[in-house]
């Protein structure tokens, strides 16, 4: 990942002039620019939960007039109010100089254009319900979007994305580049989640044991369903918002089948 400025020189061949560079310069475009480091032969793999966070409408957003003067404004804002967010979820407790955590905060995290993907080592996290409870996190981050941040930001900005969607999953990653990147069916599957009919919140129940990882009161934040996910197959067992499938129409529930 990264820019690569090269200083170009034009070249008047007939009634068109042409971008040229040094031999140099010009072999200076190659999979470095990627950021990746060498990639060997045999990459190193653990075992993850990902989370891909991702800002429902912000391609309109994006296009409003002079957009230029309010995209750096919101995601400078949006993105200092998620990191808070994540953090401030995974306290425990604090003193005056030291923070307790009842989870590790995420290892990894990407921009992704209009989201972010988050990645945390579930070998860390020993208790099943704490993989539950980093779920309830990122469910109540995705609630207090729409309840506590959209309101401030729409006082500073026109029409701001209105929903955070988030997609999880659990899986293993690859890592690129001695960790500058990672791969891993887990992401496809995170981004998937995110995308599913008209819901903002999902993930599969591969890997969320209901009865180990959440408690009585989270279990009943979630439905488990049956649906066709793009990309992936037909009829995966998903976990879904109770509060969001109560409020889609007939015809959407019907892409929802109980489990």
């Amino acid at each position: 990942m990264g820019q690569l400025v090269l200083n170009y020189k034009t070249s008047s061949i007939g009634l068109y002039e042409y971008p040229t560079l040094s031999r140099e310069l010009f072999e200076k475009f190659d999979m470095t620019i990627l950021g990746l480091g060498k990639l060997p032969r045999k990459a190193p793999s653990m075992d993850a939960l990902a989370a891909i966070f991702d800002l429902a409408g912000f391609t309109k957003f994006c296009n409003q007039i002079d957009p230029h003067l309010v995209i750096p404004e919101f995601l400078n804002k949006f993105l200092k109010w998620l990191f808070q967010q994540v953090a401030s979820e995974c306290k425990y407790k604090e003193s005056r100089d030291r923070i307790t955590m009842w989870c590790q905060l995420p290892f990894y995290g990407k921009f992704l254009g209009d989201g972010i993907l988050l990645l945390w080592d579930t070998n860390a996290i020993k208790r099943a319900v704490d993989i539950g409870n980093i779920v309830v996190s990122l469910f109540n981050i995705c609630n207090k979007y729409r309840k506590e941040f959209l309101p401030s930001i729409s006082s500073e900005v026109d029409s701001p994305p209105r929903t955070l969607r988030c997609g999880i999953a659990r899986g293993q990653v690859v890592s690129l580049g001695d960790g500058a990147d990672f791969v891993g069916s887990c992401i496809n599957v995170a981004s998937r989640m995110q995308k599913l009919s008209e819901l903002n919140f999902a993930f599969p129940r591969r890997g969320f044991d209901p009865k180990r990882c959440f408690t009585s009161a989270a279990r009943g934040l979630f439905l488990l369903k049956k649906a066709d996910v793009r990309g992936i197959g037909g009829q995966q067992l998903i976990m879904i918002s109770k509060a969001e499938f109560e409020r889609l129409s007939p015809k959407r529930k019907k892409d929802f089948h109980d489990a």
